[in-house]
């Protein structure tokens, strides 16, 4: 063996080449191996470690993908490349081919958010707009289809590249999601663990096209304009109270408001009506036959009669197309406080000829508020 075999067999063993990744970042998802010409020699030693994948890529073509591991590259562990070189017997060193290798770690606390509000279509407040924001995680599950369909060429693919692409279509689904639950508005702050479910299950196929797993998706926060938030307040301490017994709280709170008031209008209007209403009474008791009979012994005065019981009138309304009822004036005025109806809503009772609409009603026309009082009469 001449000197210059001897030479060339020494650095064929001092040089065989090594493929490995050493991720010194914690945001690159997918690296590409540089070689000089993509050249790799026979028999080279890939190294592949815990949480990465390599994936082998011949002209833009997939080949070879490998897991965790050390492995002589050759054509007994390359038998998709081998095909596509078309190595029937073997080849020589060196090989070109694009090695990427994929980091398959889960990826954890990924923002996502919207950008713009949204609209929503809710039953009692109309058109409304909305935010939401929260976490999701994820990790490579396909690192071939992934390479493929996402990185390209890309010799340095990082999580942020990746995140543009999943916010993206994240926010998409999570609208349609939100849409389609219809749901009343107040709720959707109150489901988010359900929502959060929900979305992930629908997010999940649209992922995995591209070889991703979602692995947890999060809806931390689902905002509303301030307004909003106190019409929901507002509608839901109506939808509780009685309606009767607020009435009456309301009306002897502003009575003791204007009796504070000495000095002004609304206290000497206060104080007038009061007289009249005590006038009343002392001449309602005036007028009741004395219970002392003329003669020494006292005669015990007759019961007063009862007044008739009052028939309790029940009406009948239509929503959304369907009838409703019967149910007593007080609750009617409860629905219409509650905006389950409105003045245009179909009313009927017994004695009736027809469905008439409330604000055509007699009795009922007190809902619309415009049953003011005359001024009282000056002193």
């Amino acid at each position: 063996m001449g000197i210059f075999d001897e030479i060339k067999k020494k650095l064929s063993h001092e040089f065989i080449d090594i493929v490995e990744w050493l991720d010194s970042s914690n945001d690159t998802i997918v690296h590409r191996f540089e070689r000089y010409q993509n050249e790799i020699k026979n028999n080279a030693q890939l190294i592949v470690r815990e949480g990465q994948t390599a994936v082998f890529v011949n002209e833009g073509q997939l080949a070879d993908v490998f897991t965790a591991g050390t492995y002589t590259l050759s054509t007994k562990n390359l038998p998709i490349l081998t095909t596509l070189k078309g190595w029937k017997y073997g080849f020589d060193s060196p090989f070109k081919a694009e090695v990427y290798f994929v980091n398959t770690r889960l990826f954890t606390d990924e923002k996502w958010g919207t950008k713009n509000p949204f609209m929503l279509s809710d039953n009692r407040f109309g058109l409304v707009e909305i935010r939401a924001f929260g976490t999701y995680s994820f990790r490579i599950i396909d690192p071939g289809k992934f390479v493929v369909d996402v990185v390209g060429t890309d010799g340095n693919f990082t999580n942020y590249e990746v995140n543009e692409h999943l916010k993206s279509l994240i926010v998409t689904r999570f609208t349609d999601t939100v849409g389609e639950a219809n749901l009343p508005i107040e709720l959707y702050a109150a489901n988010t663990s359900e929502l959060s479910e929900t979305c992930q299950e629908v997010m999940q196929p649209e992922f995995n096209r591209v070889g991703i797993e979602l692995e947890k998706f999060y809806i931390e926060n689902v905002s509303m304009p301030e307004e909003l938030k106190k019409e929901i307040f507002e509608y839901s301490r109506l939808d509780k109270l009685d309606m009767t017994k607020l009435s009456q709280f309301k009306a002897a709170k502003a009575m003791e408001a204007a009796a504070k008031n000495e000095g002004g209008t609304a206290g000497a209007g206060m104080g007038m009506g009061m007289g009249f209403v005590l006038a009343q009474q002392m001449g309602n008791m005036m007028s009741q036959p004395s219970n002392q009979p003329t003669g020494n012994k006292p005669q015990q005065a007759a019961a007063p009669a009862p007044p008739p019981v009052p028939v309790q009138v029940s009406y009948f309304y239509a929503l959304e197309s369907q009838q409703a009822g019967p149910v007593s004036f007080d609750r009617l005025k409860e629905l219409f406080a509650s905006r389950t109806i409105n003045k245009d809503t179909l009313i009927w009772k017994q004695g009736m000829d027809s469905w008439t609409t409330l604000k055509e009603v007699e009795e009922l026309k007190s809902f619309l508020g415009g049953n003011t009082p005359p001024p009282l009469p000056s002193a």
